[in-house]
């Protein structure tokens, strides 16, 4: 299982970014994927999940309405459209997803909101 994470970097407030993270080395479609971040001195946190066919769960009260996960099988792909970037919104980005009970990561992408 690989995961690898891109598309971060500098926003500003009110800016947007859009992360990706290319899958391989398991049957994609077949499987729920997350986006989790980490703040510099507190816990990753959830930022959303999606199911095999599409359905969304924002998990994080703090990005509905900004953020918008989706997935694209036919690429093994799945990506985080960040809206209305917000200073706290900085944090590594983390692609994540669980086979037979095990959480995989990626190697993670930092995300600055700052001007």
């Amino acid at each position: 299982v690989q995961l690898v994470e891109s598309g971060g970097g500098l926003a500003q407030p009110g800016g947007s970014l859009r992360l990706s993270c290319a899958a391989s080395g398991f049957s994609f479609s077949r499987y729920y994927m997350s986006w989790y971040r980490q703040a510099p001195g507190k816990e990753r946190e959830l930022v959303a999940t999606i199911t095999t066919t599409g359905g969304s769960i924002n998990a994080a009260d703090s990005v509905k309405g900004r953020f918008t996960i989706s997935r694209d099988n036919a690429k093994n792909t799945v990506y985080l459209q960040m809206n209305s970037l917000k200073p706290e919104d900085t944090a590594v980005y983390y692609c994540n997803t669980r086979l037979s009970f095990h959480d995989y990561w990626g190697q993670g992408t930092q995300v600055t909101v700052s001007s």
